[in-house]
């Protein structure tokens, strides 16, 4: 017992410390949120909240770098130092762990690992879309193609592959909930696309609710991601791509610019 307390005490030290540090590194620097993060609670057209002409902030300068408070990434970060550092990730793995159970082949396991990328650290609506923006110069064309449709693809059921329309959109959204135009047309689309069952797939190993019980780490995905996802050497984030800076936002998203 006195051993247990010990420890205890040791990880209360160590958060304090730690929270002491991250102080003392903001006590000069201002992070910001850009104005897509505070709109709706903020009327946009007012601009970002300009800290700078807080009295309390006098002297201080605006953050350009990685933000002390979140855990400090590596130099050039890989797809599972996001799964760690930045994501809310156990929908991602719980929804990978299930495709891979159920015998499907890696590419759509991986496709079941990136779905909801953009939710899990990104931005919520659309996110099939930014999600899609966000892995394309990693992964090959269909996985990009079924993370963007499975968006639309969620909303409508397909019983010969025993997709039924989610229970939980029904009680988060209402019975008489129906998807904007822009969604039913990519639904069309995507019917008689080819790899329509890839993202077909994707949906049906969605999890809406998760099994608080079943632990999953991204290691149980590092082979799939060696041989289907592009890890730049730069890092994600410095390689140029027409995504990077989506990965550098991720990464450091409290920067003044």
């Amino acid at each position: 017992m006195d051993q247990l307390q010990g420890e205890t005490k040791s990880l209360s030290v160590l958060a304090d410390e730690l929270e002491e540090r991250m102080v003392l590194e903001l006590e000069n620097l201002i992070p910001v949120k850009s104005a897509l993060f505070l709109s709706g609670e903020r009327d946009p057209r007012l601009g970002p909240l300009v800290k700078s002409r807080d009295p309390n902030n006098r002297g201080k300068k605006m953050l350009m770098g990685p933000d002390p408070r979140l855990p400090r990434m590596p130099e050039r970060p890989a797809l599972a130092d996001f799964f760690r550092l930045r994501f809310a990730p156990t929908h991602l793995l719980q929804s990978a762990r299930l495709a891979r159970l159920n015998g499907l082949e890696e590419k759509i396991v991986l496709a079941c690992l990136l779905h909801d990328i953009a939710v899990a650290g990104l931005v919520q609506g659309d996110q099939g879309y930014w999600g899609a923006q966000l892995i394309e110069p990693y992964v090959d064309e269909e996985v990009t193609w079924a993370v963007r449709v499975h968006q639309a693809l969620r909303f409508y059921p397909d019983p010969d592959v025993g997709y039924e329309y989610p229970q939980a959109y029904i009680q988060n959204f209402g019975s008489d909930y129906r998807p904007d135009p822009h969604i039913r047309r990519e639904y069309e689309r995507a019917r008689n696309h080819k790899w329509y069952m890839t993202a077909r797939l994707i949906t049906c190993n969605d999890l809406y609710s998760f099994d608080p019980n079943v632990r999953v780490d991204i290691d149980d995905f590092s082979d799939i991601i060696a041989k289907h996802f592009r890890q730049p050497e730069e890092g994600l984030g410095f390689d140029d791509s027409p995504s990077a800076h989506m990965w550098r936002t991720i990464n450091m998203p409290t920067r003044m610019l």
